[in-house]
């Protein structure tokens, strides 16, 4: 009878090592492979609510290209001063009465509320001095421009009332039925290629010239080159296109005079007040 060795491997030839070895990796592996088909296997928010689920799934963030700008005529007396009006009313350039100064307003506060609206929408020019259509910014609105004048003559001791806001518009009413969707009407519905967007029309420099600038530009007030004088011109242009572009959008002050950023109306465009600096340059060579 042969006594067991307790102490004897049970692997007994290379056969069954190779397959202990390999048992060694597949079962492991295999466990892993089951567990993780568990975990991932069932499909998550079947019988969840939409009110938990959505906010899982809600985008981080949100991308603003631009806000909706406000609707036109909403700027106050004081806004509109400060925009455009102030270049030329708190220094009096171009003979326009300082703001409250009472004694330069006095003559013209006694021709009334509606005469001086008319004025300052209008354009007008006196003996003084010159004053442009609606102060060279033709952006704005007849309401916004008599909101300006009343704003300045009660700071000379006028008790001019604000005007009231213009009422909202309504929306035009739809006067036709969408037609009914369906094969027939896709098919009766002609296909019209859609037109390509025209270019940007390049800014005219002599409208622009006629705005603003010829405020202080066509009389020669406060040291500014009159239109088409090509001595008071010259030493101007021999500085070079890109200084006077850089001088009138800027604003420069000299010996002679100063220019405010884009002649006082901020509301142009650079390609605008370059434009005019074209115009008023090439009528003085």
């Amino acid at each position: 009878m042969q006594e067991h060795d307790q102490h004897a491997s049970p692997i007994q030839s290379p056969r069954q090592l190779l397959i202990v070895v390999a048992l060694a990796f597949i079962v492991p592996i295999a466990v892993i492979v089951l567990v993780s088909q568990l975990v991932t296997g069932t499909p998550h928010g079947r019988t969840e609510s939409d009110p938990r689920i959505l906010p899982r799934i809600k985008a981080v963030g949100t991308v603003v290209m631009a806000d909706a700008s406000g609707a036109k005529g909403n700027l106050t007396g004081d806004q509109v001063y400060s925009q455009v009006c102030k270049t030329c009313h708190e220094a009096g350039l171009a003979g326009a009465p300082k703001t409250g100064e009472k004694a330069a307003w006095g003559a013209r506060l006694v021709q009334g509320q509606a005469t001086l609206v008319a004025h300052a929408i209008a354009g007008y020019q006196g003996k003084a001095g010159v004053m442009p259509p609606k102060g060279g910014n033709a952006d704005l609105t007849d309401v916004e421009v008599e909101r300006a004048v009343v704003h300045l003559a009660n700071q000379a001791g006028a008790t001019f009332k604000e005007p009231a806001a213009p009422a909202p518009t309504a929306a035009p009413a739809a006067t036709a039925a969408a037609p009914a969707a369906g094969p027939t009407a896709a098919a009766a519905t002609p296909v019209v290629a859609a037109a390509a967007p025209a270019a940007a029309a390049a800014p005219d420099g002599k409208s622009v010239y006629e705005g603003g600038c010829v405020a202080c530009h066509g009389a020669g007030i406060a040291g500014a080159p009159k239109f088409g004088d090509k001595a008071a011109w010259a030493p101007r242009i021999a500085q070079g296109v890109n200084t006077l572009y850089t001088h009138a959008i800027g604003g420069f002050t000299g010996k002679g005079g100063m220019m405010p950023p884009k002649g006082g109306n901020v509301a142009l465009t650079d390609a605008q007040v370059k434009a005019a600096v074209d115009y008023m340059a090439g009528a003085a060579k």
